[in-house]
């Protein structure tokens, strides 16, 4: 839904997934009075930016190339592509808050440099973000929502696909790992009804991890339980 409800002039946008867990510990605490600010990618909300105003990329991150990942979870994946990639910029975006400390205690430990934090919906990231500026994105292990009454919850849906695929430069790539063999089926539907193309040639293109992937703890989980991860590689076309 896109119809205007918010006084702010934001459109109005279903969101289902937690924004808070268990009481976050005092140096998490710490980490999100000291550190989110600074690592701001700029103003996206509808409060400070009700314009929509485009983020001024060249200021954050110098002429360095975008990436940008959906859901970090924990922070593992991006801080290691943060230091795999120094030359590349990265903004990562995560509502779930204890999700951003554990993110920011990463990225202290770390010392990077190259990435900023949205702690909040990736849609609002994207109304902001100049057209065709990303090029490459991460969508890792999301929210399964299992019940089929939930599945428009997921973030493989139009609602999602379509602005990611605007800001995407042409040629982008769009990587998805999922364990669950159900929203493998919704995305092998779904992003290509938004004008992606599956890179697969093969069953070894999907089974197999990328050659700079980290395995993040749910993936660890995944394995110990028995399930197999996919790992989905779209493109936009050039």
């Amino acid at each position: 839904m896109t119809d205007t409800k918010h006084p702010s002039g934001a459109p109005w946008r279903n969101f289902y997934g937690r924004f808070r867990g268990k009481t976050l510990r005092p140096n998490q605490k710490d980490y999100l009075e000291h550190d989110l600010d600074a690592l701001s990618p700029g103003a996206v909300s509808w409060e400070e930016n009700p314009e929509r105003e485009p983020l001024d990329l060249t200021a954050i991150f110098g002429d360095k190339p975008l990436w940008v990942e959906i859901g970090f979870g924990g922070g593992e994946h991006l801080v290691h592509q943060a230091q795999t990639y120094p030359d590349v910029g990265i903004i990562g975006c995560e509502p779930f808050i204890n999700g951003v400390a554990m993110l920011l205690g990463k990225i202290r430990d770390a010392g990077v440099t190259n990435l900023r934090v949205h702690p909040g919906d990736a849609r609002n990231l994207f109304d902001v973000l100049p057209a065709g500026s990303v090029e490459k994105a991460f969508l890792l292990y999301p929210d399964p929502w299992p019940k089929k009454r939930h599945h428009r919850r997921r973030f493989v849906t139009q609602e999602h696909l379509e602005p990611l695929f605007q800001v995407l430069k042409p040629g982008a790539e769009f990587r998805v790992a999922t364990d669950i063999p159900d929203y493998v089926r919704q995305t092998l539907i779904e992003v290509p009804k938004a004008g992606f193309d599956w890179l697969a040639e093969g069953p070894s293109d999907w089974r197999h991890p990328w050659d700079d992937w980290y395995s993040t703890r749910y993936e660890m989980k995944a394995l110990r339980e028995g399930r197999m991860p996919h790992y989905l590689t779209f493109r936009k076309p050039a």
